[in-house]
């Protein structure tokens, strides 16, 4: 681990986050035997349910303390357990650079991931890596070997921000490349093509990947706490403005605010795990807030 890598994942962030749990919420594939349950039937130890006896199954399966009751043949379902295999996907684009409160985007973004990935690996579950801006920039393989933590950090800690957001284009590869179902976890300052997003995000969902967001932005870039004349360099080739501040920053607020509603909404129809997150908040509290709510809907799921 080099020493930049080090910068993502704190001691101190590591004592506070150390008891949490990374779970799937929706229905997901996994591939080797540990910790989490799976929606499919296998042959394991714990039992299931019950179903009516179709041809073509296997007669071992089948219950005949049910049959000398019923008269009827049922076969024994199981539930597998399993591990999770997830994809974290971050983006390292020109906008993430930004960084009004202490942190960059980008700094803030691989401190989340770095983060999740010391969980995961934790649990014995499969982490692999996509940094991205305009396409994809590294990636590094699916694995559950502790020391794959090294790997994941040395791919967040090459990936300098750089050019534009192009988030449809990379959620499709995602899509295209990671054919089994898993867990992909988003975390982007979203700034791109709404349409875009959207499309890409309701891909992912369609193939059956469990999809959680963190979408990291700067509190000027929701407060918009400017004032006097400012000079505006925009990031992305997004040019240059000279302005009054005051004179946008109700319009500003107003579309922000529009555009968090349209994205949340949109996550909330389709079964995505999404939050705000500002780069000054504390990372140890915004995983736990998170990571617990995620554990309380899956619970409320199976009652």
């Amino acid at each position: 681990m080099t020493r930049d890598s080090r910068r993502f994942l704190q001691p101190e962030t590591i004592a506070r986050i150390a008891r949490l749990e990374v779970i799937a919420r929706n229905v997901v594939e996994g591939f080797l035997s540990g910790g989490h349950r799976s929606p499919y039937f296998g042959q394991s130890i714990e039992f299931a349910q019950h179903r009516e006896y179709v041809p073509g199954d296997d007669i071992r399966r089948i219950d005949w303390k049910v049959w000398s009751k019923t008269d009827k043949f049922y076969v024994k379902q199981y539930e597998e357990e399993t591990n999770l295999r997830t994809t974290l996907v971050v983006d390292v684009s020109e906008s993430m650079q930004f960084g009004e409160s202490g942190l960059t985007k980008y700094e803030y973004a691989s401190r989340i991931a770095a983060s999740l990935a010391y969980l995961l690996l934790k649990q014995s579950d499969a982490v692999g890596l996509v940094t991205f801006d305009s396409g994809i920039r590294q990636r590094v393989q699916q694995s559950s070997k502790l020391n794959h933590l090294s790997a994941l950090l040395a791919g967040l800690d090459i990936s300098t921000p750089r050019e534009k957001t192009q988030l449809q284009d990379v959620l499709f590869k995602v899509a295209d490349e990671y054919s089994r179902r898993g867990l992909i976890v988003l975390v982007s300052d979203l700034l791109a093509d709404r349409a875009g997003l959207f499309k890409g995000l309701k891909l992912l969902r369609t193939r059956g990947h469990d999809v959680m967001i963190f979408h990291v932005l700067d509190d000027a870039e929701i407060d918009f706490p400017f004032t006097g004349t400012t000079k505006f360099e925009g990031l992305e080739d997004a040019g240059e403005m000279v302005c009054d501040p005051r004179s946008l920053r109700e319009g500003y607020i107003a579309a922000m605010q529009k555009y968090l509603e349209e994205v949340h909404r949109f996550c909330a129809q389709h079964l995505i795990d999404y939050q705000t997150i500002r780069t000054s908040e504390h990372l140890s509290a915004v995983l736990s807030h998170y990571l617990t709510h995620r554990v309380g809907l899956r619970q409320s799921r199976r009652q």
